[in-house]
């Protein structure tokens, strides 16, 4: 039997995602929210970090959606730009797309439920240990069902989770506009720090709050209609990521001007400053939710990874297996599971520079896949193309390849040591694939 025939049953089945739901999807794995950042406040300073948030997005995550909306309405595939950079580029530089990608979210996923079960820590003292585990393993078990149920599940808890997410964000903006005392662009950087340390945790935390916006093209064969929705949820997500950054930044720094004690979760300490009890309250939760939102996106565009590389012979073929009723990689979904419950003892501490070499890795290949489709596949037809011409084309491929070489310049030292491991063992896991493949069936 022709495999289009073969496949056609279990494409049938697929319960496919509208724009509307797909925005949230998007905007839940590329921002959730503005935490994550406080951080960057005292390490990089106020006035470094708020410049960050206005002149990052333009060297990494607009060029990126561009090159990731033109490729879409080239090839609205299931495993998206990594099918991407091996139509352009070949087997080998596919495999690396696809496996750094898939080995990224190893790398953060359980710290999601990590984070999440931390700050239920602080309403309930006595969540340690195995009952802290044992919280995180559980959401990670929900949000595995979840996306066993389906993108439109998906997109209906990530719309519910994001409206409850930004409306203490937005009220946040409002109280504290009337409260602008200072200046938030003052200091700079911070005093008596070497400029290259501030620079470079800085745009490391920047360029990690800004990736992902190309994630979601591993899904877009469940997405109606992709040529039309991928562009118009990039052109709707990219300035919302950006003001949802930016502003509350902006105008808590400006009503508080206490730079020096910012730190991990403060937009809930500058909540409950500029609003009262109940906003602080309110932004708490709301930071708790980020959490489950961020790993509920996470969860379905990164387990479409490995089944897209199944299907194409690279891993085990039991992951390309659809459940019988919703159409979901179920067994792809839950073995990626597994492993983010594993990893479920680990922090977003130190791991988020590793994890920048890994995406700074998939990034360049699929910037530089848009400007290879152009060249093998010019015939392809294209709803959306990158504009501006050839001006248009050098800059969506030269703005992230010059952002790539700074952030990795100016990687710290736990980046610079484990960061390369963590990138060569895609070519390493390359080459026992094809050593596999040459080796003889065994004699039963």
């Amino acid at each position: 039997m022709p495999a289009e025939s073969q496949n056609s049953p279990r494409r049938s089945v697929i319960r496919k995602a509208g724009l509307f739901y797909f925005v949230f999807v998007m905007y839940a794995y590329a921002t959730a929210g503005p935490f994550g950042l406080e951080d960057q406040i005292t390490s990089s300073g106020p006035g470094l970090t708020l410049l960050f948030h206005l002149f990052i997005p333009f060297f990494w995550c607009i060029p990126v959606s561009l090159v990731a909306a033109e490729l879409t309405t080239a090839m609205p595939v299931e495993g998206g730009f990594y099918r991407w950079v091996r139509a352009g580029y070949g087997d080998f530089w596919g495999f690396l797309a696809g496996w750094w990608n898939w080995s990224a979210s190893f790398i953060l996923g359980g710290a999601y439920a990590v984070l999440f079960t931390d700050y239920l820590g602080f309403y309930f003292p006595s969540l340690v240990g195995w009952k802290h585990y044992l919280v995180a393993a559980s959401l990670i078990a929900v949000i595995g069902y979840v996306n066993i149920r389906g993108i439109q599940l998906v997109g209906l808890v990530a719309t519910v989770l994001e409206i409850f997410i930004l409306l203490p964000v937005v009220a946040l903006c409002l109280v504290a506009i009337p409260q602008w005392r200072h200046n938030p662009f003052t200091p700079l950087i911070p005093p008596h720090v070497p400029p290259l340390q501030v620079f470079g945790v800085g745009l490391a935390l920047g360029l990690w709050l800004y990736s992902g916006y190309e994630q979601c093209s591993t899904v877009a064969e469940e997405v109606e209609n992709p040529q039309r929705s991928y562009p118009i949820a990039l052109a709707i997500v990219v300035p919302l990521s950006i003001a949802t950054y930016f502003l509350p930044t902006l105008f808590s720094l400006a009503a508080l001007g206490n730079w020096q004690e910012w730190h991990t979760r403060y937009f809930s300490d500058a909540a409950f400053l500029i609003g009262g009890r109940w906003l602080g309250f309110w932004m708490t939760l709301a930071a708790m939710v980020t959490n489950i939102s961020i790993f509920n996106a996470t969860v379905l565009t990164t387990t479409r990874m490995p089944y897209a590389m199944a299907e194409d012979g690279y891993l085990p073929q039991s992951l390309t297996a659809r459940h019988p009723r919703f159409g979901t990689p179920w067994i792809a979904i839950t073995f990626s599971s597994l492993i983010y419950a594993l990893l479920a003892f680990r922090t977003l501490t130190q791991l988020i520079s590793v994890y920048m070499w890994l995406r700074i890795g998939t990034t360049v290949l699929t910037v530089l896949a848009g400007w290879r489709m152009r060249r093998t596949h010019p015939a392809l037809p294209r709803s959306f193309r990158i504009p501006w011409g050839r001006s248009g084309l050098f800059y969506v491929v030269g703005a992230p390849l010059v952002m790539s070489c700074v952030a990795l310049w100016a990687s710290d030292p736990f980046g610079l040591r484990w960061g390369p491991p963590a990138i060569l063992l895609g070519p390493l896991a390359y080459a026992v694939y094809r050593l596999a493949r040459k080796l003889p069936p065994k004699v039963l």
